[in-house]
């Protein structure tokens, strides 16, 4: 069952069309990937899924009734790039605050600031003011701020900017744990290598339209080149690797990177080694990564 769904969306600014007609819909417990170059209308989506923004035209289906601004905006965290914290406001003050803008009473927020605030190891941070942490430490508090109500939907953009190492595993960690337990997630990031390790299923809009659709894994396959990488016992000398199966694209002493060719099949290329009694060590396909492909499609939109 879908979470949210969007029919037709449209936003036009004058004669800058920010969202031209898109519509995708998203599952429960998912985490999904919202992509698209600078401009590209991501902003202004993730505005209208929480109400910041009235669409021109189309509908927004959350939880399977027609969206509430009022009302369902209580069911989602939202954390933009842009960080929203009181500079001068106390750490915990500011946590407590903004948790019970979201609906908690005082005693449900307190209790619930100790546990993140513990779990995130900031514990001594309550009395701070943010303009005394860094960056990084503000994220988490920003982190913590936008999950303390258990959101529906769980809105991050760009969420491990200014994060070392050791904590983006930390709220990665939390991410993946959240969706297991119910929480839908949109991602938003311009690093291909986070929307691969994380989001179950991907949307790249640019220019107002969405240009692809569908989950990661799908679109890699859809998106391959026929090529695979062969390592071999033993170097071969040029005659045996001569075939009308595959083309040799790059050698690295004995592996080799080779293109299928067209009405040639995968045990082709094997068959071709064992014919020639060559022992094959390794044999696996290369698929393209999220961040080929995106740059692919959005060439491609640009140029047309």
């Amino acid at each position: 069952m879908n979470l949210l769904e969007l029919e037709h969306l449209k936003k036009y600014y004058a004669t800058h069309k920010a969202v031209d007609d898109i519509s995708f819909s998203i599952p429960k417990g998912s985490i999904f990937g919202l992509l698209g170059p600078n401009g590209a209308g991501k902003t202004t989506l993730l505005r209208m899924i929480t109400g910041i923004f009235y669409p021109d035209a189309g509908n927004i289906i959350f939880d399977g009734k027609p969206f509430d601004p009022n009302k369902d905006v209580m069911h989602i965290g939202y954390m933009p790039e842009e960080r929203g914290l009181y500079k001068k406001m106390k750490v915990g003050e500011q946590v407590l605050y903004l948790a019970q803008l979201k609906g908690l009473s005082k005693k449900e927020a307190t209790e619930k600031i100790g546990y993140w605030f513990e779990k995130f190891q900031i514990s001594t941070w309550y009395n701070k003011k943010v303009e005394e942490l860094s960056k990084g430490m503000q994220q988490k508090v920003q982190f913590i701020s936008t999950i303390m109500h258990h959101p529906k939907l769980l809105i991050l953009d760009e969420p491990f900017s200014g994060l070392d190492p050791i904590n983006s595993k930390l709220i990665q960690d939390e991410i993946f744990e959240m969706a297991k337990n119910g929480t839908t997630i949109i991602f938003s990031t311009h690093r291909m290598e986070q929307v691969e390790e994380i989001c179950n299923h991907i949307v790249l809009v640019n220019k107002g339209h969405k240009i692809l659709d569908g989950t990661v894994k799908q679109i890699k396959q859809d998106f391959k080149q026929h090529l695979f990488h062969v390592g071999l016992e033993q170097q071969p000398n040029p005659a045996q690797m001569a075939t009308h199966h595959f083309t040799i694209i790059k050698q690295h002493d004995k592996a080799y990177t080779v293109k299928l060719n067209e009405y040639s099949k995968t045990n082709d290329i094997l068959a071709h080694f064992i014919h020639h009694d060559i022992q094959v060590n390794s044999f696996e396909e290369i698929l393209p990564s999220i961040n080929e492909v995106f740059i692919s499609q959005v060439k491609h939109t640009e140029a047309n």
